[in-house]
Formats: C-alpha cells, structure tokens, sequence
C-alpha cells in the first residue's frame, strides 16, 4: 500500500515538474527580412523593433514565463528561392511558432504559399505592400500591419495633382511590388486628369541604368516617380539622372523612403517628395520614445509596422493560452480589433495581464492597427520631402 501511495505521489511530482519545465522553455519566434538585397539599409531597425516586442513580452511574463526567442533569417527581399530556403529553416530545423516578416511583397508570398501556409504557420509582414497579396488563398494565416499599395497609389497620386504637377514619367522595380504600385499610382494618377508619358521596368542590381534614364527623359516628362528598392535600382536611376541631367527632383514611394538614399546619392535632393505608411498618433510618439530608449530611431520606415507585427504574434499567443501554431493564428484578429481594451506600445505586460483574466484587448499599438476582414491594416499615410538633408513629414494623409 505504502510502495502504491509513494508511486503515484512521484507520478504526481513528475508531471507538475514536466509542466513546469514547459512554462519555462524558450518559445522560438521568426524574424525574416532582407538583410542583404536592395532594402539592406533599412531592415536592422525594423528586425530591433520586432526584437524589442518580443523582448517586452517575455519580461511581463508572456504564457507563466517563457522566454519567446527571435531567430533572423535573409529573406534577400528580391530572390524567392533563397528566401523559402530561409523560411523552411525557421520552420522546420528551428521550430518557430510564428514568422515576423516577410518584408518585400514577392518574397512574401513565396513564404506565405510554400512554407506558411502548408506547414500552418502565422506570418505577419510589416512591408509587403503588393495589391495581390489581399486576395492570397492563405487559409488564415497571412497578415499585415502595412496597408496595401492599391491605397498608396491613390495617396501618392494626390499628393503629385495637389502639388501641381500633370505631366511625369514612371519607373517601377520590375516584380509583385513594382507592377502593383504603378499600376495603381498610374491608374488614380490618370483618373484625377494627370498625365503619364511613359512607363519603364528597371531591374535592381544593375551597374548602369543609362539607357532606362535616357528612354525616361526623351518621352518629355519633367518630373519622374520612382517606386523601387533605396538601396539598388531605385537608387541608381536617381543617380544616374542626377548625373545626366534628365530629371533634378524624383516622386517617391514607400520603398525608396531612407536616409541611405540622401547619404549615398550624390547630389541635391531637395524638393524630392514622397509617401510612406505611418502617422503621429499617441501611439506612434510612445513607440518613437520607447525605441529611442533602445538606440532605434522609431519613426524609421517600417519600424513601427515591425513591431506591432511582433506584438500581435504575442498577445496571440496569451490570448490562446498557448505557442501552439493554430492557437495563434486563430486569436491575431481577435486581439487586433475591438471590442476590448485599447493597448499601445510599451503595453503590453498590461495586455498580457488583461488576457490572463479573461477581458479581452484590442491593440491599437504604434500604426493604429485595424484588421480587415482579410487581415490587412488600412492605415494612413506621411507624406515627406527631403530638406537639409533629411526627409521630413509634410502632412498625414
């Protein structure tokens, strides 16, 4: 009797000591971005940003203690194959429970069809933009804290008939992005009485971009749009004009938006003017304040995207209860609208406390998130123009 009692209080023992062990493992989360490619400039900070999230949430004590452990992988924004290849390894070797990111939009939806999706793993990107990636049979784990490029395209072309100008050319990356954004800033453009005197694929990673310039410029265009990547191909039209003397101020979209671009330029950009996701709501000023504190700038593009991306992953999970892949995937709307409590940036222990109790939250977070019925942010737009070195925000739209 005594040998009976004593085998089912050390059964007892090792099960609460096997669920402690639980709680107290780390949870592996997936941080994939273009860390080389034509956005190299911009996708640290955004990665710190997700970082900074997951970090908050293990220091309120996310799921009874786990830790939630970031692994980086390269999404190169622009090869697709390297990018699954990355993606496969977070999944499969790493055992992710979730994937922030993809940031450009054709390597995401490479992600989102050959390794999210079938493997049933939650993917939220900060950046991929393209207009098809609304209607992407995802099966419910696709979303973004970005909004769609049919939007900017309309914001851009507004911004370009306010300003006065009727009459430009456009060049566009030659991908999902590109093709997406022009023939939506090209279409609104159209439809408000502008004129478009041509239109002109480039290729990134190219040495020399002469010839698009000079096909550009000889269609009699004054003014020239640029919706490329800042690092590459966008960046070497606008030099290669600035050499010539084909254009002297460029029209610019989310992708072409970085302090890289007015740092490795070499000429004046005053004047140049664009688009980009974001705003200046209470929640963006204590995102800004909370990021500085950590040494990332927090109005940089996409940062506050990257962040709220990474947020959403962990009050679904404590929403859940749980790091299980379908537990998350089927609680981010639940915490990403209303009803419930408000939540902002450097909330979240109070989010996660909220969940804990049964009350429901509702994250708001840097970028004033609000899902659609598909999982897509709608958002608002800054519109900058570049002085004294630096892009500043004109208005919000």
């Amino acid at each position: 009797m005594k040998k009976s009692i004593f085998a089912f209080l050390t059964s007892i023992l090792v099960l609460m000591s096997l669920n402690i062990h639980a709680y107290s493992q780390d949870v592996k989360v997936g941080i994939i971005l273009g860390f080389t490619g034509p956005i190299e400039s911009l996708t640290p900070t955004m990665a710190s940003s997700a970082e900074l999230a997951f970090k908050e949430a293990t220091d309120a004590g996310i799921l009874g203690g786990v830790t939630l452990t970031p692994i980086r992988a390269d999404s190169t924004c622009i090869d697709a194959a390297a990018a699954v290849s990355g993606a496969e390894r977070l999944v499969t070797s790493d055992n992710v429970a979730a994937i922030m990111g993809a940031d450009c939009s054709g390597v995401t939806t490479a992600i989102t069809n050959n390794v999210a999706v079938p493997n049933g793993v939650t993917i939220i990107s900060p950046s991929a933009t393209s207009p098809a990636l609304t209607t992407i049979e995802d099966k419910g784990f696709f979303f973004r804290t970005a909004p769609s490029d049919a939007r900017q395209g309309q914001v851009l072309a507004q911004v370009v008939m306010d300003r006065g100008i009727k009459k430009l050319a456009v060049t566009y990356t030659n991908n999902d992005y590109g093709k997406g954004l022009s023939d939506s800033f090209v279409g609104a453009l159209k439809a408000m009485g502008g004129e478009v005197t041509i239109e002109v694929p480039h290729e990134d990673g190219k040495a020399d971009y002469s010839a698009e310039v000079s096909t550009l410029s000889a269609s009699g265009a004054e003014e020239l749009a640029v919706l490329g990547y800042v690092d590459q191909g966008g960046k070497g039209i606008i030099q290669n004009s600035l050499d010539t003397g084909a254009f002297s101020r460029f029209i610019l979209a989310d992708g072409m938006i970085g302090q890289s671009l007015i740092d490795n330029v070499d000429g004046d950009l005053t004047g140049t003017f664009g688009t980009l996701p974001g705003n200046e709501s209470d929640g963006a000023a204590m995102f800004i304040k909370m990021a500085s504190a950590n040494g990332i700038p927090g109005d940089g593009p996409f940062e506050q995207e990257s962040y709220d991306a990474a947020a959403l992953i962990v009050l679904a999970m404590q929403a859940g209860g749980s790091a299980d892949r379908a537990t998350i995937a089927k609680n981010v709307m639940g915490v990403a609208n209303a009803p419930g409590t408000e939540i902002l940036p450097g909330e979240l222990a109070k989010a996660i406390n909220l969940l804990k109790d049964g009350k429901e939250v509702n994250y708001q977070g840097a970028t004033n998130v609000e899902f659609s019925d598909v999982g897509e942010a709608s958002g608002s737009y800054k519109e900058l123009e570049i002085g004294s070195g630096k892009f500043n925000t004109i208005r919000v739209r």
